[in-house]
């Protein structure tokens, strides 16, 4: 386990003013801007409770924003820079491969950081003190949405993948866990494909199921309404593990087509008091319902402020209180333990569905699967 050298005199702290928290946050393009929005909603609505109710020991919470843009390079900066700033640990992040080199540069700098959303399982190449994280694991969740794909009858699958470290890691994970189960995987490279040859190599290889491991809006649209509007496919399933109907955009862009297209949420079936009470006033917040991210973004803050009262706003302190938090959050009972082959601390019992949007109400949503 890397440990840095000790930090220096006032190391996580500014003054008595507030307690400073570097938040990376996707806000502008190529990164997913809607997802970024929804996170940074949960992450500003849970820091504003925490001040209503006394702060940390009577200083305030304040967030330093800073955009990835989708950009490892631009957040390993962004890290050092919010390092040089004081802050006492970071938040946040959507894009799996942004957050890796995030979670690598806090781990060498000794910078406490609590990932919000990303879901590579492989965050830092060695076991760290440093690094938490809420969301699930790429290895758990896309296994139950194998499972899913499974269950419905689905053994011979396609993905239409683009180059990514993301992407060919779910297509590994997909592999190997529905071969042992009787399935095939037949990668669509979309670097070389359009849309119309996808549709031809769905009908060469009798794929019953298509997943998009594409970017959002494109080529993802163009691939659905090239799917849904070829008539040898009408009874094939597209899929997006990865989540991209899960945000009104989609629904803008695609209709009716959008629906009906299974993907990976970290909802609970129910929400209680709690989640229903955040739920509604991020609602309010964002002007639309929130999703899975908005939930991430505050239940992050939840976490990282009972790390803060109970060990105090010290870098070093607030690493240690990782597998000592045990906090009940907007999805449930959150605390931190160390999972086989995860080099972070994760929380294990985060939920997962397979959802997608309702075809006769494509904004509501129809659960098919928990895991």
């Amino acid at each position: 386990m890397h440990t840095p050298p000790p930090s220096p005199p006032g190391a996580g702290r500014t003054d008595r003013s507030s307690v400073r928290i570097g938040a990376l946050v996707p806000l502008t393009r190529p990164g997913w801007v809607e997802a970024g929005r929804h996170l940074l909603a949960g992450l500003e609505l849970a820091v504003g409770e925490v001040n209503d109710t006394g702060g940390i020991d009577g200083r305030p919470l304040e967030l330093v924003v800073r955009d990835t843009a989708a950009d490892p390079e631009r957040a390993a900066a962004a890290v050092d820079e919010l390092a040089g700033l004081g802050v006492t640990a970071l938040v946040g992040e959507y894009h799996s491969v942004v957050a890796r080199s995030a979670a690598s540069r806090a781990d060498a700098l000794g910078l406490p950081y609590l990932c919000s959303s990303a879901v590579l399982d492989t965050l830092t190449e060695r076991p760290t003190q440093w690094v938490a994280r809420l969301s699930p694991p790429q290895s758990r969740g896309w296994r139950i949405y194998a499972d899913f794909l499974l269950g419905a009858g689905h053994r011979r699958i396609a993905v239409a993948a683009q180059p990514s470290v993301y992407w060919a890691t779910g297509t590994r994970i997909l592999r190997e866990h529905l071969a042992e189960r009787g399935g095939t995987v037949v990668e669509l490279d979309m670097s070389v494909l359009d849309p119309a040859a996808v549709c031809d190599a769905l009908v060469e290889n009798r794929a019953t199921a298509l997943l998009l491991l594409v970017g959002q809006p494109e080529p993802a649209v163009s691939i659905v309404t090239a799917v849904r509007r070829d008539r040898r496919l009408a009874e094939t399933l597209i899929g997006a593990p990865a989540g991209q109907p899960e945000f009104s955009a989609w629904a803008a862009s695609l209709g009716v087509d959008g629906a009906a297209i299974p993907f990976l949420r970290y909802l609970p079936e129910r929400l209680g008091p709690l989640g229903a009470r955040v739920g509604k006033a991020l609602c309010e917040r964002l002007a639309a319902a929130p999703s899975f991210v908005a939930f991430e973004g505050y239940d992050t803050v939840v976490v990282l402020a009972e790390a803060l009262r109970s060990h105090g706003p010290d870098r070093a302190r607030v690493a240690e209180a990782w597998p000592r938090v045990e906090v009940e959050g907007t999805r449930g009972t959150i605390r931190f333990t160390r999972a086989p082959g995860i080099s972070v601390w994760q929380w294990a019992r985060t939920p997962v569905q397979v959802v997608d949007r309702d075809p006769a109400r494509p904004d509501h949503f129809r659960v098919l699967h928990s895991g």
